[in-house]
């Protein structure tokens, strides 16, 4: 006897639909007129450029709660984003392509064959890969070893992403998603890129993993230093 869908179930699957309904048709427009307000500024941003030249695309790195912060920044430049094979990530990547991302569905753990050859090919045509080293469940600043396997499967460096920003509305999600305030002031700061040798082991990805990490949390120290604001974390 097959068993009915409990009513959490089928209010979550619900809540998915709508979701995404409004990250198709709603949310896009309403988040470009809302950064139009935005004061943003971009700090040593020659990590990010000086690397995309040099080595022909890389992995930028930035924690998930800050995902819309930088959503305006890097649209239409040929961008692609990492997000989860979920319910979840099927609202992400409508809201991302309405800003004018790629969309590379899967992870080094799912969907991993195929979403590597979509890296290389993103990467190889010179572009970045997005990638949120702590979604898409968290616990929040937590990392895996994915994001280091990746550079070092790809021969790409890593550019970790800090958001500050002085006004916000934070959800009361694992991630304190974050939606900067009409006129808020944002620091973007990219931080020094990050390599993982071809031949590096299982040492070299948790002491790349732990480096990334502490280079995410420094920038978005500096980024709410840029602000004047206390950081939310």
């Amino acid at each position: 006897m097959t068993k009915r869908p409990t009513l959490r179930r089928r209010f979550k699957h619900a809540r998915r639909r709508v979701g995404a309904a409004l990250g198709d048709t709603l949310l896009p427009p309403v988040l470009e007129a809302l950064s139009r307000s935005w004061n943003l500024e971009l700090v040593d941003r020659h990590n990010l450029e000086d690397t995309l030249r040099a080595e022909r695309g890389c992995l930028l790195a930035l924690w998930h709660g800050r995902m819309v912060c930088g959503l305006p920044q890097y649209g239409r430049r040929g961008f692609q984003v990492l997000v989860s094979m979920s319910g979840d990530g099927d609202v992400s990547e409508k809201l991302l392509r309405g800003f004018g991302y790629g969309v590379v569905r899967g992870s080094s753990s799912r969907g991993g064959a195929r979403a590597l050859r979509e890296m290389l090919g993103v990467l190889d045509a010179g572009a970045a890969l997005v990638v949120t080293p702590d979604g898409p469940r968290g616990p929040r600043h937590a990392m895996n070893l994915g994001l280091a396997w990746m550079s070092r499967a790809t021969g790409r460096a890593i550019v970790p992403l800090g958001f500050g920003v002085d006004r916000a509305w934070r959800a009361s999600s694992w991630d304190s998603f974050t939606v900067p305030k009409p006129f808020a002031r944002i620091a973007l700061v990219h931080g020094a890129p990050i390599r993982v040798g071809r031949e590096g082991g299982e040492a070299e990805l948790e002491r790349v993993t732990h480096e990334v990490r502490r280079a995410l949390l420094d920038a978005e120290q500096r980024a709410f230093d840029r602000v004047g604001a206390v950081r939310d974390w």
